[in-house]
């Protein structure tokens, strides 16, 4: 505030119309109302616009930048007690609107999507497989066979990165959310299994930024760890795509 003072002290103020001038009001004063009455036109000006296009994204950076700021682990041994169990069973309708998370994602991800009953139930359409860049065309005799919903960081790695510490709910988010889902063929998730980047990476290499995003996406909400060959092979993949922006679904 005192620079701000001091500027304006520097300079003369702008002509005042004869009223003002004849009440003498004091050049800091006026400062200080002119400024009290910009914050309330602030604050009242926006209170009709629409919220969710004020409030900043929930993750932020490119994410190579990100990817920076995950806690690096020594790779050690899985903790005890893994199952996938431990992260609940079946797909739960986390929206409350009457379709479950795998219907959700597979109808985000898929083109030309054909529903069972009109509203929620996914039986058929077109899938651009990310990991293979292989389209796959599905009917309702082959959707189950040959498309799968992926975790992107598996839930071993996330057990083995942190999971293993949190309560059940938490647990069940993650293996929930949309940002960490992803509709892909049967047979590279298969491939994928449960390994980190280090072990595994999309075959389609156009993918691999965004793949790579993903998972710091992914280990950058819930606060999980990432190992030194892990986060080598990360930035291997994200310094090729250093503006390559984080998914926020």
């Amino acid at each position: 505030m005192a620079v701000l003072e001091h500027d304006v002290v520097a300079r003369p103020l702008p002509h005042l119309p004869s009223r003002l001038r004849a009440l003498r009001i004091p050049g800091r004063a006026v400062l200080r109302w002119a400024m009290i009455l910009a914050a309330a036109g602030l604050v009242f000006g926006t209170a009709g616009l629409d919220q969710h296009r004020l409030a900043p994204p929930p993750l932020e950076g490119s994410a190579l930048t990100v990817l920076e700021g995950l806690a690096v682990r020594g790779a050690g041994t899985t903790p005890g007690g893994y199952s996938p169990a431990a992260f609940g069973t079946g797909w739960a309708d986390v929206d409350g609107d009457g379709c479950d998370t795998r219907d959700e994602v597979l109808a985000r991800d898929l083109r030309d999507v054909v529903r069972a009953d009109g509203a929620c139930t996914v039986v058929g359409g077109l899938l651009q497989d990310p990991y293979t860049n292989h389209e796959v065309e599905l009917d309702p005799g082959t959707l189950h066979a040959a498309v799968q919903v992926d975790h992107v960081v598996s839930l071993e790695d996330a057990w083995r990165s942190g999971a293993a510490r949190w309560d059940q709910a938490r647990r069940e988010r993650l293996a929930a959310d949309p940002l960490n889902l992803l509709a892909a063929s049967s047979a590279a998730v298969a491939v994928k299994d449960a390994r980190d980047a280090s072990g595994w990476l999309p075959a389609s290499t156009g993918y691999r930024c965004q793949y790579a995003a993903r998972q710091v996406a992914v280990k950058r909400a819930y606060g999980l760890s990432v190992t030194p060959a892990e986060h080598e092979a990360l930035a291997a993949v994200l310094n090729s795509c250093p503006a390559e922006p984080l998914p926020h679904r």
